[in-house]
This record gives C-alpha cells, sequence and structure tokens, in this order.
C-alpha cells in the first residue's frame, strides 16, 4: 500500500494539512468533556453519577491520550512548540504520561511495525488468546492492578528507589506526579477536593479497560501481523455511536490510514478513510463494523472473512 497509488500530490498536501482552529476546538470539547462530567458529580452527587463518570471519564482520558500522540507526532497544531506544550501538560501529564517518552517509543514503532523489532508488539502478538486469558486481564485492568503497577512505578521512580536514568525510555516522573498536584487544586477549587479520586479512580480502572481494547484492536489478531502493508498489519474499526465515546475518540479507529501517512491529522483521518474506500484500497479488506466484533475475534482464531 503506498501513498502514490492511491494519492496525487494536492491531495497529500490537502490531508497533511494542520489547522489550529480544528485542533483547538478538539481540545476544547475534549475537556470540556471532563468538565462536563465533574459537573454532573457536583450536582447530582450519588454512587450512580460517580460510577458513570468513571465510565464515561475513561473515553475523556484516551481522547487526551490520542491527543497527546497528535502532538507527538506534531500533526496537531502547526507550531512546534505549541504541539509540545499541549502535547505535555494538557495531555500527556493529566493521563499520568509524558510526551517525550511517548514519541522517542512510537517513531520507533511506525519504523518497525510489522516486524519483530515493533517495541509495542508485546502489547498483541498473542492475540487472539484464550476467552479464560481475556476475562483475567480484564479482571487485572477494572480492579485497579494494573493502574497500581503503573501508578507505583512512577511513584518509585520519582523517589529515586528506581533508577530510571539508565531507561533508554524512563518516564520523568516527578513531571507527572507536579502535574497531577496541580490537576487535584484545580479540581479541589472548581469542585471538591475528593473530585481528584474520582480522576484517580478512573485512572487506576476503567482507563486501562478501554487502552487495552484500543492496543489490541489495533494491531491484535490481525490477518498477517509481520506484513509492510497496514491493510495486513493494522486494523480500522467503524465504531458503534457509544463506543466512539468510550473507545475511539478523536478518529482513533481509523488506525489503518494512520500508518498508511502518519503525518495526517486526526481531524483528518475519517475523510481519508472515505477516500481510499472510495478508491478500493480497502478491497478484500476486513473492516470489523464494532469493537464489540474485534473483542469477539480477540479470544477465538475466527476465520476473517471481507466485508
Amino acid at each position: 500500500m503506498k501513498i502514490k497509488d492511491y494519492l496525487d500530490q494536492d491531495q497529500i498536501k490537502y490531508f497533511t494539512a494542520k489547522s489550529d482552529i480544528q485542533a483547538s476546538l478538539v481540545l476544547i470539547v475534549n475537556w470540556l468533556g471532563v468538565f462536563a462530567l465533574f459537573t454532573m458529580v457536583t450536582i447530582w452527587t450519588s454512587p450512580v453519577t460517580i460510577i458513570l463518570a468513571i465510565i464515561l471519564l475513561a473515553g475523556r482520558m484516551l481522547g487526551l491520550s490520542i491527543l497527546m500522540h497528535e502532538c507527538g507526532h506534531r500533526t496537531f497544531f502547526n507550531s512546534p512548540k505549541l504541539n509540545h506544550f499541549v502535547g505535555q501538560w494538557l495531555c500527556a501529564a493529566p493521563t499520568f504520561n509524558d510526551l517525550d517518552a511517548f514519541a522517542n517509543e512510537h517513531k520507533v514503532h511506525h519504523q518497525k511495525v510489522g516486524t519483530a523489532d515493533d517495541p509495542n508488539l508485546e502489547n498483541y502478538r498473542t492475540y487472539p488468546v484464550e476467552k479464560a486469558s481475556f476475562r483475567r486481564k480484564m479482571a487485572r485492568d477494572i480492579t485497579g492492578r494494573t493502574g497500581i503497577k503503573l501508578i507505583t512505578f512512577i511513584i518509585r521512580s520519582a523517589s529515586g528507589v528506581v533508577d530510571i536514568t539508565k531507561r533508554e525510555l524512563a518516564i520523568p516522573a516527578l513531571k507527572i506526579l507536579w502535574a497531577q498536584l496541580l490537576l487535584a487544586v484545580v479540581l479541589g477549587l472548581l469542585f471538591a477536593p475528593w473530585m481528584y479520586l474520582v480522576w484517580l479512580v478512573t485512572q487506576m480502572t476503567s482507563f486501562m479497560v478501554v487502552v487495552r481494547i484500543r492496543q489490541v484492536a489495533e494491531h491484535g489478531a490481525v490477518p498477517e501481523l509481520f506484513h509492510d502493508d497496514p491493510r495486513e498489519s493494522t486494523r480500522t474499526t467503524i465504531p458503534l455511536w457509544w463506543e466512539r465515546i468510550l473507545i475511539a475518540p478523536n478518529s482513533v479507529n481509523y488506525h489503518v490510514e494512520h500508518h498508511f501517512m502518519s503525518s495526517v491529522p486526526c481531524y483528518k483521518l475519517k475523510e481519508l478513510h472515505e477516500l481510499l474506500k472510495n478508491k478500493g484500497a480497502y478491497e478484500n479488506m476486513y473492516i470489523p463494523q464494532s469493537y464489540g466484533e474485534v473483542v469477539r475475534g480477540m479470544t477465538k482464531s475466527a476465520e476473517l472473512t471481507p466485508s
């Protein structure tokens, strides 16, 4: 799958052009969603609204993570400095991540995807797995064991217990923790001090679930994992409306398109998908019509047939 086979120079120029207005709107909508959920819990405080917020906040956290990804590619805003500031402080750090560490590893992922040298390979190479194995993974995520492991590592790193200076992709833990402290103060001033616990519990539970589903959906149990054509080693999924909110914000579901041309901003991926589809690029290619369909394929060796 080569760019020149489907796009001319004018189309390449159009799809790779960035818009500060579109990027700003996407960023604002993501954060408005976060604060709308905290407002809901503040006005109608109850176990039901708190649980609902923890579920829905996972999608908003994933949305911010996707925007961190965009800024790491420098495809979100026109200015590299703005990409870095927004990606680090408004997207990465609030979700316990770091833009530079992510971008360095993700660059290698794009260079090595479809090979045994892909640094993210361990996230999806074993799929499909037995249903019992998948249930155990989900149980670790939803009960907080996966999230606690991550946060414990960050705290230990910040305290010097873990020598992160020797790690090639070290997480600058202190920067993350300071950002979390600032977020806790902001939530305390705008809503109530205990609201940060809702954010933290979301990070450790439901967010881990949606991140895992998103990871395995992108490259797990694909037709041919070790292949240089993204139509073979990568998956695009067409989500249901509620999946778009929870699992596929900011067009992250168009992953074949992203690997086809990673310089395309997320707000143009759907349009690129439609163009490639009309040009016959997806003929004989399996495109799941929901993430439920993808998850079912993660837990059995189902034969993939063209959609």
